[in-house]
């Protein structure tokens, strides 16, 4: 364990030290951020694959007293470094995938262009490299007794993070924030899109028995037959029928409760920032209106600890970056609060 005699959390972050201005190594971290810089498949808009490093910059202004934190930092958090050449494949994919995009748009035939075909299936196997790529990354560091997260990039990373966790602990929960379900059988005919990563995990991973998605407000026909068909595999609380209840008199509390009875034991928990209000995220890449303020969240994080389930992981993905740092300020400071309720959790 790091040496934090001399450490004062009081004053300025430190820009020699690791993420939030911490002096911790990776070695000497009880909870590793695996940051995954990449954004191929994006639909709409870009930069996501940036954020990892302007959450990192922004870090270093949040303040580190947390009242729900019960001083969780101490434990130690480490972010490693963002891995330049994923960095670079995902620039060179999101390139083909903008051509391919505009082309398949416009409701050409990809069959009867070479060029397009050849894309696809750059485009397809660069995806499967990355889920690989996170797969043995977070494997290594669950190997080492650390507590992972994840900070991407698009909602496409976690896959291979869910994967490992799922060797790991068996039989766990997703708690889903997000405005969108997430459950299109390869859209746009990439097998590994953003929009396709739960879908891909019920088909993938054995051990995830249940999906609990919240904020949803923007869903296409074939998700919700998804969702009706499901036999409760899938819950999805509607971004309107959460706000209806609401009006009608019902607390979030009551709402919360609810929600958490519905997950197993373990649960992980996947937070696509556009689950949020716009306001706190204005350069998401699909951002919509409604959502949740950040509080509600953390609410409902406690309210899973408080009945005794136990969180295997997290990942915190589509923070966009603007022309200033709001974006990156607002998931810094989300980050923040998600490793230390991580870390108290697991007491």
């Amino acid at each position: 364990m790091a040496d934090l005699s001399q450490f004062d959390p009081n004053f300025v972050g430190n820009p020699n030290n690791n993420i939030f201005g911490l002096p911790f190594t990776e070695d000497d971290a009880r909870l590793v951020i695996l940051p995954v810089p990449w954004e191929v498949t994006v639909s709409y808009g870009a930069g996501t694959s940036r954020s990892p490093e302007h959450v990192f910059k922004c870090s270093k202004q949040v303040d580190l007293f947390d009242t729900d934190g019960n001083y969780g930092w101490k434990q130690g958090f480490y972010m490693g470094d963002i891995d330049r050449k994923l960095l670079m494949k995902s620039d060179y994919l999101r390139k083909e995938a903008e051509l391919y995009i505009d082309y398949i748009s416009k409701g050409e035939p990809v069959e009867k262009n070479k060029f397009m075909c050849k894309s696809l299936k750059e485009i397809n196997e660069g995806s499967a490299m990355m889920n690989q790529w996170v797969y043995e990354h977070s494997k290594a560091l669950l190997e080492k007794g650390k507590l992972v997260a994840l900070l991407g990039g698009d909602h496409s990373t976690p896959l291979g993070f869910m994967r490992a966790l799922g060797e790991k602990h068996g039989a766990f929960g997703v708690l889903q924030i997000d405005a969108h379900c997430d459950l299109r059988k390869g859209y746009e005919h990439f097998t590994y899109s953003h929009a396709s990563v739960m879908y891909n995990a019920l088909q993938e991973i054995p051990a995830l028995e249940k999906l609990v998605q919240i904020g949803i407000r923007d869903f296409s026909e074939e998700e919700w037959d998804y969702i009706c068909n499901s036999n409760y595999k899938v819950v999805s609380y509607l971004d309107k029928a959460i706000k209806e209840r609401q009006y009608e008199g019902e607390t979030w509390k009551q709402i919360a409760d609810e929600i958490v009875n519905h997950l197993p034991q373990k649960v992980y928990i996947s937070f696509d920032i556009d689950g949020l209000d716009r306001k706190l995220c204005p350069n998401t890449g699909t951002p919509l209106q409604g959502g949740f303020e950040s509080e509600q969240i953390f609410y409902l994080i406690k309210k899973i600890t408080d009945s005794g389930r136990k969180m295997i992981g997290f990942d915190l993905v589509e923070i966009g970056v603007g022309q200033t740092d709001w974006d990156s300020n607002v998931g810094a400071r989300i980050l923040w609060r998600l490793c230390n309720l991580f870390v108290k959790n697991q007491s």
